[in-house]
Order: C-alpha cells, then sequence, then structure tokens
C-alpha cells in the first residue's frame, strides 16, 4: 500500500488526519502517547516543504457544553513540543477563518485545525460522514495523508470522506500498525497466543470466531469469562452477562474448546467497588449475590505459564477491573508475563490495555503498544480499517 514516502508532497497542502484524541482532564493532558506517535508523519512533511493542514477529533461532542471541555486547543503546545516545531491553532473546522490561515501559510508551517466533531454538534456531520463535509476539507489541500489508526474503524467524514476527492496515501503510523497486524494474521511465530477481556462477549464475537482458525490458543479473561460460565452451566450471580451470546459461547466451546483457556478461578464481591470485602472462589463456586471482579491466582499462574511458552502474544481487553486496586492482579500479571518474556513478539491492543500497561510500568517493556483498540479488534476479526479501505 502506498504511504507518504511514494507520493511529491514538495511545495504541496497536505491534509493530514491523525489520532490527537488524548485522555484529559480539566484542560490537561493526562497521556501524550498517540501525539508522540503522530509526529514522525508531520516532520515528514515539514522536512519535504509542505503546508501542513492537521485534522483531528478530540473526544465526543455531544453538546455545547462538550465543546468546552474538548477544545483542541490544549493540544498545540504538546504537538509543538513533540515536534519541535512551531504548531498554529486555527479556532474553526471550516469557514474563512480556516481558509484565511491557509491562504497565508508558508511551507514548512503547521497548522491544526478545531475539533472536528465540533461537527457533531448538532448535527453529527463528521461521525456521520457528511459528504459536503469530507469535500470541503478536501478542498482545502492537494494530497491527503491517512495517519488516524485509533479511529481508522471508524467512518467519519475526516477519515473516509476527504479521500474520494484528493491523492490519497498512509503515514507511517498507520504503516507500522498495519505490519504488525498483517503479521499476526499470515505468519505469526508459533505458539501464538490471543488473550481477550474487556466486558462484552459481543464486542469479541467476530475476533474469536476469526482467531479460532489463526491463534494456538486464545485465553478469555475479564467480564466476558462470566458468558462463558453461563454457557458451561454455571452460577456466575450479579457477574456481567452477555445473554445474548450465551449460545454463540456454548457453540465456540464445543466447536473449539481445545484452543479456548477459560479462568478456573475469580476475586469476587458484592458490589461493583473497590472494597476489600472480597475473597477468592473457584469458578463453580459464585454465590447469586457475588459478581466476578478479577481472575483468581489459578488463571493467573496458567495465563503466565502460557505467555512464558508463546512466541507470539496479542492482548485485547483488561482481565478485571484494573482501576480498583483490590482488583487489579489479574491484569497486573499480564502486563508483567509480558514484559519478561523478552524472546517472544509482545502486543498490547491500546485501549484499556494501554492505560494498563502505563500504569504498572511495563510500557515500554514490551514489543508493540497499539494507539488502537477499537482499530486492532477489526483487524482482529479480519475486516478491514475503513480507513485503509477507502484508499485501497
Amino acid at each position: 500500500m502506498k504511504t507518504i514516502r511514494d507520493i511529491d508532497i514538495k511545495n504541496k497542502k497536505v491534509i493530514i488526519t491523525t489520532d490527537l484524541n488524548v485522555p484529559h482532564k480539566d484542560g490537561v493532558i493526562t497521556d501524550d502517547y498517540r501525539i508522540k506517535k503522530a509526529v514522525k508523519t508531520i516532520k515528514y512533511a515539514i522536512d519535504n516543504n509542505a503546508k501542513v493542514i492537521i485534522l483531528s477529533h478530540l473526544d465526543r461532542i455531544k453538546s455545547e457544553d462538550d465543546k468546552v471541555k474538548n477544545n483542541s486547543k490544549i493540544l498545540v503546545a504538546p504537538l509543538a513540543e513533540a515536534l519541535g516545531h512551531p504548531v498554529t491553532f486555527v479556532d474553526a473546522t471550516r469557514g474563512p477563518l480556516v481558509e484565511d490561515a491557509i491562504n497565508n501559510m508558508d511551507f514548512g508551517d503547521v497548522i491544526l485545525l478545531q475539533n472536528t466533531r465540533y461537527e457533531d454538534w448538532p448535527d453529527k456531520k463528521e461521525s456521520g460522514n457528511d459528504p459536503e463535509l469530507g469535500k470541503y476539507w478536501a478542498s482545502l489541500g492537494d494530497i491527503f495523508i491517512s495517519d488516524v489508526y485509533g479511529t481508522g474503524h471508524r467512518k467519519d467524514a475526516s477519515i473516509v470522506g476527504i479521500p474520494l476527492h484528493l491523492p490519497s496515501v498512509i503515514g507511517f503510523l498507520m504503516e507500522e500498525e498495519l505490519q504488525i497486524m498483517d503479521k499476526l494474521a499470515n505468519n505469526p511465530d508459533r505458539p501464538y497466543t490471543v488473550i481477550l477481556g474487556g466486558a462484552k462477549v459481543k464486542d469479541k464475537i467476530g475476533a474469536i470466531k476469526n482467531l479460532v482458525n489463526i491463534a494456538d490458543q486464545i485465553l478469555i479473561s475479564g467480564g466476558i469469562s462470566y458468558t462463558f460460565l453461563k454457557a458451561m452451566g454455571y452460577e456466575i450471580g450479579t457477574s456481567l452477562l452477555d445473554e445474548e451470546n450465551i449460545d454463540f459461547a456454548k457453540e465456540m466451546l464445543e466447536k473449539h474448546g481445545d484452543k479456548l483457556v477459560i479462568p478456573v478461578d475469580f476475586r469476587v464481591a458484592k458490589e461493583f467497588a473497590d472494597t476489600g470485602d472480597n475473597h477468592i472462589v473457584s469458578f463453580d463456586e459464585i454465590k447469586a449475590d457475588e459478581m466476578g471482579m478479577d481472575i483468581g491466582p489459578k488463571s493467573i499462574a496458567r495465563i503466565e505459564d502460557i505467555i512464558a511458552s508463546s512466541k507470539t502474544v496479542i492482548w485485547n481487553g483488561a482481565a478485571g477491573v484494573f482501576e480498583f486496586s483490590n482488583f487489579e492482579n489479574g491484569t497486573k500479571a499480564i502486563c508483567n508475563a509480558l514484559a519478561k518474556n523478552k524472546e517472544a513478539t509482545t502486543i498490547i491492543g491500546g485501549g484499556d490495555n494501554a492505560l494498563a500497561a502505563k500504569k504498572f510500568g511495563v510500557f515500554n517493556e514490551v514489543s508493540h503498544v497499539s494507539t488502537g483498540g477499537g482499530a486492532t479488534l477489526m483487524l482482529l476479526e479480519g475486516k478491514m480499517l475503513p480507513a485503509v479501505e477507502v484508499i485501497k
């Protein structure tokens, strides 16, 4: 697939859609990983004397209050610092302010437009891929660079609308992420282990269906464990249950039980809170008034052994409610096991897993931390990202 290297961007107006959707609170960015990963493509465009126009969303916009909370101006200083280059902020997504700023740019300049999701209030023009909006943004530049892996599974106007009207290629971050995922799909070093967690089975159905034909083993953990236990006929109390997909879980266990590894014990409590009033039970001992909050020590030991003997591991979805200190052990143990296996390719699939890796100090100890959980999951399903499909 063509990348930014394969197109002449010198003295051109280059629109780069990238993923600067970073965690933030009260106007302060709490994790700048995505900003740092976006820099390589932007720097390349600067070095090639392009006029660089950056588009990105920042959280969701469902009201005027959200516009205040999610103003992209907070991205300017950290982006400029990461680039080592000035960034001009344009407090608009379209109109004369945007057009004048672009007309007054010099080659090598960088501007960042306001949060593209501002176009979602009140009409969802961005996330609804309004054709006129995509066409308008395309009219601002000569070339489109898609470097938006973290939201590459979405069909926003800034992601799939613009490339309908401009010569388009992918950036370095998108290239890196796609190459890693392509190897997992076609030529992983074996044993190849996938760890799936999270809350709902329905979010993982596509991945499980695809991966049972590719991976050597799939370790089930987190909230989706309890739907599988229910499918096996066990009491799960008030634990998370994806009732609509019990039959799917039962079918997978019947057809691929040799590949699916289900937890054998859990840490349970009677309320969803960071409570010390919890205890360990076997998979067949959860009471009607208890909920599973984390996997137990026997399950942890089993997962650690499997990771240690694997040559490729990808992890998507936490093992428990790791935000609570009383229920972080499973997720923490997976982090540490991945970091410890230096002989394997170890990949953390973005989202909550990336936050866990940072919390437990292994962020720089694994082979790769993806910038996108949803995009990674879509690729694990064997599907193509809309951001890539439209360019292909």
